[in-house]
């Protein structure tokens, strides 16, 4: 088993974005560890919390990522980013990584997957094809995640 960690940058840990990540982290393999961004709070603006770093651990200590966003504003969320901006350059080369977002419309749930997929590839991972969902196909999350593990998408 690949060590899977999801990251959600929805601000609201338990959120419809983090179930259908963790879906996603579960069928492509089953998840070592879940990063909930809001969870970390003000930390995650302050220098050497320990959360924080924990966090930023989990992720450069993963195989495959499972990164997931709800759209903010046609991109992805601004504490994901935050987090993300205290990896180093090429932080994730090497590491496998998955796109995950959820918008209220198809067209912003693309858009914003192709920018989360940039950020991921500028820090070095390989992207694998993203899963950008509507709010409406939330309904069975894990079978949206098991026809994207089906699909051409293995983690394999």
């Amino acid at each position: 088993m690949s060590a899977i960690v999801v990251v959600s940058g929805n601000p609201r840990a338990g959120s419809r974005t983090s179930t259908l990540a963790e879906a996603v982290g579960t069928a492509l393999g089953g998840i070592w560890q879940v990063v909930e961004v809001g969870a970390l709070g003000p930390g995650l603006l302050t220098a050497g919390d320990e959360a924080t770093a924990a966090a930023l651990s989990a992720v450069r200590g993963a195989e495959l990522l499972v990164v997931a966003t709800p759209t903010y504003k046609g991109s992805y969320t601004g504490i994901l980013k935050v987090l993300l901006d205290q990896l180093p350059a090429n932080a994730l080369a090497g590491k496998r990584a998955v796109p995950v977002v959820v918008a209220g419309v198809q067209p912003q749930a693309d858009v914003a997957a192709a920018l989360l997929a940039q950020l991921l590839g500028e820090l070095g991972a390989t992207v694998l094809p993203s899963l950008a969902v509507t709010e409406g196909d939330l309904g069975d999350s894990a079978a949206l995640a098991e026809k994207y593990a089906a699909g051409s998408h293995s983690a394999g």
